[in-house]
C-alpha cells in the first residue's frame, strides 16, 4: 500500500545535466543463462557538429521525472542462517513493484546512461571487475541517477560452482567487494552468481564476504524481448535480469513495455530490502 516516508532515492533530487557482462560473458550461448542451484548440491535452494563544421556540444536529454510512489516493504530479507546467505529469486509482495537488475558491464555507451535517465529507472548493477576495469568511472553516471553497484565477482567464471572450492570462490567474491568499495565508495550487500548457478559453498562464501543475499531472477530482458520462467508477463515482486550489451536499448524497451503493461513501479531492490 502507498505510504509517504523518506526514501534514499527521493533524496537524490533532479539529475544534473552531465551523464557520461554480457552476451558472451554470462552465458555459454545466447539464451542459455538460467537462474538455478548447482545440480550437484541438493540443498541449495546483468558528437554532433554545427552546419558550419564547428563542433557544438550535444544537447543533454531531459530526464522524464515523475512523482515516485513509495511502499512499506511487506517482505523481510531472511537473515544469514547456518553461515549461509539466503537466495532471493522473487520478492513475495502485494505491492505493484518490479526490480531492475543489470549485469556485467561489458558494453558502455552514452545511450544506456541517457535511456536510464529518461525513464528515471533505478537499478541494481551487478558488475564484474574484469569487464569494467578499463573504465569504471563510466558507472558513476548511473550512481548519480540512484542506482547501486553490487557484486558479480572479479572474473565472471560461470563454472566457479563446479570448478572451485570455498577459498577460490571467496577470493573472487571478496576481491570484487574490495574493488567496488575502492571505485564506488560502497561495499556491495547483494551478490549475483555468474550464469545463475549457486551452491551451499557459494552461499557460505557470500556470507563470509559480508553480503546479505544471493539474488537470482525469474524474468529477463534478452535480445529485445522479455523471457519468463513463470507465466507470460511481469508480476509484482519480479526481479528482472538485463545486461550491458549492444542491444541494451532494445532490451530496456522490452522491459519498459512489460513494466507499463503490468502497471508496476520500478523500485530499487536495495531500498525495498533495507540493504542500501
Amino acid at each position: 500500500m502507498p505510504f509517504s516516508v523518506p526514501s534514499r532515492r527521493a533524496a537524490l533530487g533532479i539529475l544534473g545535466a552531465s551523464v557520461v557482462a554480457g552476451l558472451t560473458a554470462c552465458t555459454p550461448a545466447a539464451g542459455a543463462e538460467s537462474s538455478t542451484a548447482d545440480p550437484t548440491d541438493s540443498d541449495a535452494a546483468t558528437a554532433a557538429a554545427s552546419p558550419s563544421g564547428t563542433p557544438t556540444p550535444s544537447p543533454t536529454p531531459t530526464a522524464t521525472k515523475r512523482i515516485r510512489r513509495t511502499f512499506i516493504p511487506d517482505f523481510q530479507l531472511p537473515p544469514i542462517a547456518g553461515g549461509l546467505a539466503p537466495v532471493i529469486t522473487k520478492i513475495p509482495t502485494k505491492h505493484p513493484v518490479v526490480f531492475l537488475t543489470i549485469d556485467d558491464g561489458n558494453i558502455k555507451t552514452p545511450e544506456s546512461v541517457k535511456l536510464m535517465a529518461e525513464y528515471d529507472y533505478p537499478a541494481s548493477l551487478f558488475l564484474t571487475k574484469d569487464t569494467i576495469a578499463e573504465n569504471p568511472a563510466f558507472f558513476n553516471a548511473f550512481k548519480a541517477q540512484g542506482s547501486l553497484v553490487e557484486n558479480h565477482t572479479v572474473t565472471h567464471n560461470i563454472n566457479m560452482v563446479r570448478q572451485w572450492g570455498y577459498q577460490q570462490q571467496l577470493n573472487d567474491i571478496a576481491g570484487m567487494q574490495d574493488y567496488a568499495l575502492q571505485q564506488f565508495g560502497r561495499r556491495p550487500t547483494l551478490f549475483r552468481p555468474p550464469g545463475g548457478a549457486y551452491s551451499n559453498v557459494m552461499r557460505q562464501a557470500v556470507a563470509d564476504a559480508g553480503m546479505k543475499a544471493i539474488i537470482t531472477w525469474e524474468a529477463k530482458a534478452n535480445a529485445g524481448k522479455m523471457d519468463y520462467q513463470v507465466g507470460n508477463s511481469l508480476r509484482p515482486g519480479d526481479i528482472v535480469l538485463m545486461h550491458f550489451r549492444a542491444e541494451f536499448a532494445a532490451d530496456l524497451a522490452a522491459f519498459r513495455a512489460a513494466q507499463l503493461a503490468a502497471g508496476l513501479e520500478v523500485v530499487l531492490l536495495e531500498d525495498f530490502l533495507g540493504v542500501a
